[in-house]
């Protein structure tokens, strides 16, 4: 649906609204955030049970447009990961697109945004189970911008918290109640001085941080956990390799030792959230020299132009909000 909001906001118009006065699409309406609310008896609220998705938007202010990165594939992904959690009735993906999209629009942003779909358990009851409940879903949208340091490389330290097994708890999806995972993950590693937790598997290999892809590079090769290592199948990182195609950089998916870090040549985490964020440290032992890299330089100098739909190449990852007037 377009409406008359979904032109181009008008110069001069607020930057950052009050949260409780943005938009956002709440059981079947376009309503203010402030007036979104669900009983705390709702299912999703009592055990978790719920997906969702962080999709960034990205304001050019040459062109006066927001563009909404890879929009398609993370609704395809919040499907995916609805089916994990038997709750397959949704709009298609072109449908919930347009809604996300409407959302955006509609707060008249005229900076970085991110916004959020989140499918989940509406049944208001006491009981541990997926089968035999109703579903329903939400997308707000809020101003955001960086909120890791992308420029000077963070600290990071490995953390005694293992990265939640598939067997236990589906990390390909991005269901709310597995966050708690990362949660503990995030909390060690900051309460123990670092700024980023990065996250092993059960059997010790590399998995993540806390809540970002993890890429290395050795000898000129940029260096993935598989996405069969408990990760989040992270469409930011399927980004990362495609730039580095884009860029002639060779990449290899394959298990990563926590002691490879402590001699990588550089080491970067990636996410929607996250971004490209280069690590400056592991467990105190400086990443190469200990600043961000040159292959890390040139994939998030490569990235961010993207984003913001300055790229050709890459013109395929991103969704104009606003329609001209």
């Amino acid at each position: 649906m377009v409406t008359e909001n979904a032109t181009v906001p008008a110069a001069g118009a607020a930057s950052k609204p009050d949260q409780d006065n943005t938009v956002c699409y709440f059981q079947g309406n376009y309503v203010k955030l402030g007036d979104a609310r669900v009983s705390i008896m709702t299912h999703a609220f009592l055990y978790g049970t719920a997906v969702f998705e962080g999709i960034r938007a990205y304001w050019n202010p040459d062109e006066k447009q927001m563009y909404a990165l890879r929009i398609k594939e993370h609704i395809v992904r919040l499907r995916n990961s609805s089916k994990i959690m038997l709750m397959a009735e949704l709009p298609s993906v072109e449908e919930f697109t347009e809604i996300v999209l409407e959302v955006l629009r509609r707060n008249h942003f005229t900076e970085d945004a991110y916004c959020r779909p989140s499918v989940y358990k509406n049944t208001e009851a006491i009981g541990v189970k997926l089968h035999g409940l109703t579903h329903d879903f939400y997308v707000l949208s809020i101003p955001m911008g960086d909120y890791i340091d992308t420029e000077k490389g963070i600290a990071t330290g490995t953390v005694s918290w293992r990265r939640t097994s598939d067997v236990s708890m589906p990390s390909r999806s991005k269901i709310t109640g597995s966050y708690v995972n990362p949660a503990f993950s995030k909390s060690e590693a900051m309460l123990n001085g670092f700024e980023e937790a990065i996250v092993l598997t059960n059997d010790g290999h590399v998995a993540e941080g806390s809540a970002e892809n993890l890429f290395m590079v050795r000898d000129g090769v940029l260096i993935t956990p598989s996405v069969t290592e408990d990760i989040l199948e992270g469409i930011t990182r399927a980004g990362m390799i495609e730039i580095a195609a884009h860029l002639g950089i060779p990449v290899k998916e394959r298990q990563i030792d926590r002691s490879e870090l402590y001699i990588a040549d550089e080491v970067f985490l990636c996410g929607t959230g996250a971004q490209v964020s280069p690590v400056s440290s592991v467990d105190h032992r400086a990443v190469g020299e200990g600043r961000v890299g040159p292959i890390s330089k040139q994939i998030s100098k490569t990235y961010f132009d993207a984003v913001r739909g300055r790229l050709p190449a890459f013109r395929h990852w991103v969704t104009p909000v606003y329609k001209g007037e």
